[in-house]
């Protein structure tokens, strides 16, 4: 039965001078210049039309469908960026022009509830005559999730009823039922994005039809094969003849390995893990939790980076991890984002955690100019300028970022998380609020019927030492579990000043503190920052003889306007000291890693080869996080440093 709506807004207000600074870019930047993006107004970048393909529809302008065929996910996802950058910062010219767009969207919408401009002006015949590859369920999933998104920030029924409409219509067509469809998407999205409806509306319809989508997929007959010879379609499936790009090649429960386009695979992930959560699936679970230790133990980057494969953007094998190859799309990094954040509704366990704050600061907001106008689409490890230009293999890798894509899914992506942030920092189970991230904050939260103010304070991740104080409006009894980070040794907790004189309960990384909370207690918790030299499983055989510099959740990275070229020629000695300074003026304020190492003496070779000399010299050598790489000169980069023993 259908229950009332309920709009549960985000009480969250980001204080914090790094993700402060981050939403400033993407309110006073990203957003105004992806609007001018979607309406094809920057100058010298691949037009969108997507905005032009809404006006088509709705029969305002004449003309021919533009773009990729899922060009209505990037009008989507900017809506999203928009009503999440409204819950922090109210905008009213931004507003209306989001009402704007809303209400052209309603004008698009077919009577009986269909959204979608590829296949309403191209292809009005076809609809749902290829899920596979077309992505119809993709971008109606964006389009979900964006209205669930502003109908929380604003409060405004308009787009959540334009979207449940179509939502309602979808569940007419896919089903269990004789007269239905039996098929799920080629490109997961829809999964998590109905879960997110239900979820404010309350009805069951929609997790039921997000569970039927993940129950079916990989079952045979396979769906693919059916409506493929449905249109007549004999050509092999371009990925090795596969289905285990889309993840179909099994049914999901039977997966133990990522396999196939990384950004398809951890949109599922997230969604068998919202579905286990919601409705104590077991068998769902386990899978999730196997799929997670398959992608973080074999398949991840140092940086939250997933994907090694340019071929399909997916993963390839265990431990194949190439730094120069590697794709690592923005989107999959945001994506693990995402799936790191669910599996914590599962269980409160830091190596959940701590992924999601290994991506967040690194895999994914490198993928975006400091000044938020251009945009990486891949995040290498390694770059040489030289080789991406010449070298058919790396055409991928670039060595500066990009005004625009013709396939222009990472940077309003990459906007809807950053406004989102928020929504990362904390959860709650009855009587127990948990903090998985650190950074500048005020929220409040309603504990056993009592409003619980918190108060969090910190100049993370430059500095270990947070403050965290708690206001309840009356006296109140409850827990605040704390992440201690992995990377975190030797972490110390206090409240109001003092130790504690017996350990409280340490449980998969969290402290718990169980305690009659009163107005102002405070919370001080000190991470040491120390500098740590990270090694890879020796099976990732890139990486054999090398070390990556870290200091609390930031990875850095050598350029080579800091160290001059052949970066590949350095070499760190393992008693080497490296220091740490924070340097206001650089890359808009960040902690430079410094030291002395030794390059291999290039003047002398006069041959292509030679007997083994070891003849090196002593360099300064300076790391910058890799997040902010290439906002400077173009240039070699790379994360991982031959080290010396």
């Amino acid at each position: 039965m259908k229950k009332t709506i309920e709009n549960k807004a985000n009480k969250t207000q980001i204080t914090d001078k790094f993700w402060g600074h981050y939403l400033e870019v993407v309110r006073d930047q990203v957003i105004p210049y992806q609007w001018e993006a979607l309406n094809d107004r920057i100058p010298g970048a691949s037009p969108s039309h997507a905005i032009e393909n809404f006006k088509i529809a709705a029969g305002e302008t004449e003309g021919e469908y533009y773009g990729m065929v899922f060009q209505d996910s990037d009008v989507a996802k900017w809506l999203e960026a928009v009503a999440f950058s409204l819950e922090n910062h109210k905008n009213e010219e931004l507003e209306r022009t989001a009402d704007e767009v809303i209400a052209l969207l309603g004008r698009a919408q077919g009577e009986d509830g269909y959204l979608n401009t590829y296949y309403t002006v191209k292809e009005p015949n076809k609809r749902w005559t290829n899920v596979r590859d077309n992505h119809e369920l993709y971008c109606a999933g964006h389009l979900i999730e964006a209205a669930v998104a502003y109908f929380k920030a604003t409060g405004k029924r308009e787009f959540l009823d334009i979207m449940s409409r179509y939502a309602d219509y979808i569940d007419t067509v896919f089903g269990p039922e004789e007269e239905k469809l039996k098929g799920y998407p080629g490109h997961q999205e829809i999964e998590l994005a109905l879960v997110k409806l239900y979820e404010v509306t309350n009805n069951e319809k929609y997790l039921n039809l997000s569970k039927y989508f993940i129950d079916e997929r990989g079952k045979q007959p396979h769906y693919f094969d059916i409506e493929k010879k449905n249109r007549e379609d004999e050509r092999p499936f371009w990925f090795n003849n596969d289905y285990a790009y889309h993840q179909a090649h099994q049914p999901v429960r039977e997966q133990d390995n990522a396999v196939g386009h990384a950004v398809r695979a951890t949109y599922m992930y997230t969604a068998m893990a919202d579905l286990a959560a919601k409705i104590g699936d077991e068998e769902l679970k386990k899978a999730s939790e196997r799929l997670w230790e398959n992608v973080t133990q074999k398949q991840m980057y140092v940086t939250g980076g997933i994907g090694s494969m340019v071929f399909g953007e997916a993963f390839s094998f265990d431990y194949d991890l190439p730094n120069d190859l590697s794709y690592t799309e923005t989107c999959a990094s945001i994506a693990l984002v995402f799936w790191a954040n669910r599996m914590l509704n599962l269980e409160a366990n830091s190596k959940y955690a701590d992924v999601m704050e290994t991506a967040l600061y690194n895999g994914t907001i490198s993928g975006m100019d400091l000044d938020g106008k251009k945009f990486f689409y891949v995040n290498p490890l390694e770059v040489l300028p030289e080789a991406s230009e010449k070298r058919n293999d790396k055409k991928h890798v670039k060595a500066v970022r990009q005004p625009w894509f013709g396939c222009a899914c990472c940077p309003p992506n990459l906007a809807r998380l950053i406004a989102s942030i928020g929504h990362y920092i904390y959860s709650q189970k009855e009587k127990e609020l948990f903090v998985h991230l650190y950074m500048g904050n005020e929220t409040t939260v309603e504990v056993d019927g009592t409003q619980v103010q918190v108060i969090q304070k910190t100049d993370y991740p430059w500095d270990g030492n947070v403050s965290i104080q708690i206001n309840p409006e009356k006296e109140q009894v409850f827990t605040l579990a704390l992440r201690i980070p992995g990377w975190a040794k030797g972490a110390t907790v206090k409240i109001n000043g003092e130790g504690f004189d017996h350990i409280p309960l340490l449980k998969n990384g969290y402290v718990y503190i169980n305690r009659n909370w009163k107005a102002e207690d405070t919370v001080e918790l000190v991470f040491p920052m120390v500098i740590e030299r990270i090694q890879s499983n020796p099976q990732v055989r890139q990486n054999v003889g090398k070390v990556a510099l870290q200091r609390g959740p930031i990875v850095y990275c050598l350029e080579q306007v800091d160290n001059d070229e052949n970066l590949h020629g350095f070499f760190l000695p393992r008693d080497a000291e490296l220091t740490a300074e924070f340097v206001p003026d650089l890359l808009d304020g960040v902690v430079v890693i410094s030291g002395e190492a030794e390059r291999i003496v290039e003047a002398d070779w006069n041959s292509l080869y030679r007997p083994v000399s070891d003849q090196t010299t002593p360099v300064q050598i300076k790391a910058v996080p890799y997040y902010a790489w290439c906002n400077r000169e173009p240039g070699e980069m790379i994360v991982w440093i031959n080290e010396k023993r």
